[in-house]
């Protein structure tokens, strides 16, 4: 569990991150973000790795979260599919600044760890949607005729799309409502 002042120290960190990009997450600027000092930061963590290492590790929770609460229920394949997409649009609109950490995987790939984690919460991820689009086609509620893992591609990248779509829009549109649009359009798509 982390401390007020460890939480404020995250938050601050992705929205530097959101503003300035990897390059202007410092642990200068985010001192200065903060009124703290930089010994007062490291006392918290140890490095900047150790904060963004906690991002993700606390986006993964989230994540799993999910497929906790999704894969359970006693609902239909395409109303899961609906509920995590739902989750997510409600997720990154109150916390759109996520975004620009979550979706840049490249300003990890320099670093094996932390490509590592943001690599597990895709696997996640995908192996979620992979299940259900599985048990939908066991059914008879999804196509058949489409292969799973493609469905999986297309609904992850879907997703990914309208949520970037949005943020480089500068939020220029619902997410909720075109998101809503999206899910009615792939399960025209996708249902049996």
């Amino acid at each position: 569990m982390l401390s007020e002042r460890q939480q404020q120290i995250i938050e601050t960190s992705i929205g530097l991150i959101d503003q300035k990009g990897i390059q202007g997450f410092t642990i200068k600027n985010l001192s200065k973000a903060i009124g703290i000092s930089e010994p007062a930061i490291y006392r918290h963590f140890e490095s900047k790795f150790e904060i963004l290492a906690t991002i993700l590790d606390a986006f993964k929770i989230q994540m799993l979260q999910f497929k906790e609460k999704f894969i359970g229920e006693n609902e239909s394949a395409l109303k899961k599919i609906e509920n995590i997409y739902n989750a997510h649009f409600f997720y990154f609109t109150n916390k759109p600044a996520i975004i620009s950490v979550i979706f840049a995987e490249e300003i990890f790939h320099n670093d094996k760890v932390l490509y590592q984690k943001i690599n597990e919460i895709l696997q996640e991820n995908e192996n979620l949607i992979s299940q259900i689009i599985e048990k939908g086609q066991q059914t008879g509620e999804i196509k058949t005729e489409i292969d799973k893992n493609q469905i999986t591609i297309m609904l992850m990248g879907s997703l990914r799309l309208i949520v970037k779509k949005w943020k480089m829009s500068s939020f220029a549109f619902n997410l909720t409502q075109e998101g809503a649009k999206l899910i009615k359009a792939i399960d025209s798509l996708i249902r049996s």
